[in-house]
């Protein structure tokens, strides 16, 4: 079971999301998420556009895919049909769930749940944000301890919604926040 309080959560499988203190108020995750450079989101964030406005395309996944990516493994999407991208991509959307709608991206060769979060990212960023390395680092969830399950997904979804309700910002806005804490981090050393 989700055990959260204010600032802490944990999930079943043992990751533990904790905010940083740095990231604790509405102006200050608005600052970090203007740090980061969204230019790299356009063609993916456009590429959801289309589909959500029904063009369930294998162009529209591979740009998300990409984005994801950086283009590895982009292989494994050929041994998808047409057919069957247009069926994840229609279904997806329609859900009652978050873990339906997860469900049959999931399906198709080559998109676990990374890139299944950044498909719904880019086609819902108010709704749902992207499951990352660098976002759970900012959360104090060490390398060797993440786990890109859909329970795991389903548990950072719902605290990412809860911070970004509880700080007024979009999600879209906390999801580089998030990125761009881990990036700066990293980059000194």
């Amino acid at each position: 079971m989700l055990q959260s309080s204010r600032h802490l959560s944990r999930v079943p499988h043992g990751m533990t999301f904790t905010l940083p203190d740095n990231l604790r108020s509405q102006l200050a995750i608005v600052a970090a998420a203007e740090c980061y450079d969204e230019k790299g989101d356009y063609g993916a964030l456009a590429a959801g556009g289309r589909i959500e406005a029904g063009k369930y395309t294998r162009e529209n996944l591979t740009i998300i895919f990409d984005w994801k990516t950086g283009g590895r493994g982009r292989s494994r999407l050929t041994k998808n049909t047409d057919e069957e991208i247009a069926d994840a991509l229609t279904v997806a959307p329609h859900a009652q769930t978050d873990r339906i709608a997860m469900a049959p991206l999931c399906g198709l060769h080559g998109v676990a749940v990374p890139v299944a979060s950044a498909i719904l990212t880019a086609t819902y960023p108010e709704k749902f944000t992207i499951i990352d390395f660098r976002a759970l680092e900012t959360l104090g969830v060490r390398r060797r301890d993440q786990r890109f399950d859909l329970e795991n997904y389903l548990a950072y979804l719902s605290f990412c919604r809860s911070t970004a309700s509880r700080y007024r910002v979009a999600l879209r806005d906390l999801d580089r926040a998030l990125w761009q804490t881990s990036r700066n981090k990293s980059s000194r050393g």
